[in-house]
């Protein structure tokens, strides 16, 4: 049974945070996605926009988890007042019929290489296995994404095979995704 939650959690694990998008977010969010890597392998735009920030936090995150359509969270990295925003992960193309999700994720440049995304997946994996009922939980990786690649298998994942042609970019191309996945009776936090 798909249990949701009535208010976006805040989940944390040593100096990481998992919590909602908030106000004090969007200029970081926006220069966040500056960094050229992002739209090579996100869905986020290479002409993400301040509006695009503010939209992101002010409607269209707090509206997707009105509808049960996507969970979005925040990264912090730290404590207190020193805390660091340090991404956004989600919960999305869920069917919770089926009780599937995609998790999504992207690290700010800074940020990355520190254990802050395994960790994060492995807190929001964890959550929707534990607290939301899930099954199953999907990754879908560019192939060429070595790092994400690899987080994913340090977090549990498992590689379920390659999509050809399943992405298409901004330039027109399309490329190949790898599939990953961790099942609920077979994941464990390491």
């Amino acid at each position: 049974m798909i249990w949701w939650p009535t208010e976006v959690p805040t989940l944390t694990h040593g100096l990481i945070t998992l919590r909602a998008p908030e106000e004090k977010d969007i200029q970081k969010l926006f220069e966040g996605a500056q960094d050229p890597i992002i739209p090579v392998f996100t869905r986020i735009p290479s002409n993400y926009s301040m509006a695009n920030a503010e939209f992101y936090v002010r409607e269209r995150s707090p509206n997707a988890f009105a509808t049960q359509t996507e969970l979005q969270l925040a990264v912090e990295y730290g404590n207190g007042d020193d805390a660091k925003f340090a991404g956004a992960f989600s919960f999305h193309s869920m069917d919770l019929r089926e009780h599937v999700a995609e998790i999504g994720y992207w690290l700010t440049a800074p940020m990355r290489g520190k254990g802050i995304g395994s960790t994060a997946t492995k807190m929001l994996t964890q959550f929707g296995f534990e607290s939301i009922g899930f099954e199953r939980i999907e990754a879908v990786v560019n192939v060429e994404n070595e790092a994400s690649r690899k987080l994913l298998l340090n977090s549990g994942y498992n590689l379920e095979g390659i999509m050809r042609n399943k992405s298409r970019k901004e330039d027109g191309t399309q490329k190949d995704m790898a599939l990953y996945a961790a099942i609920r009776d077979d994941w464990e936090w390491k």
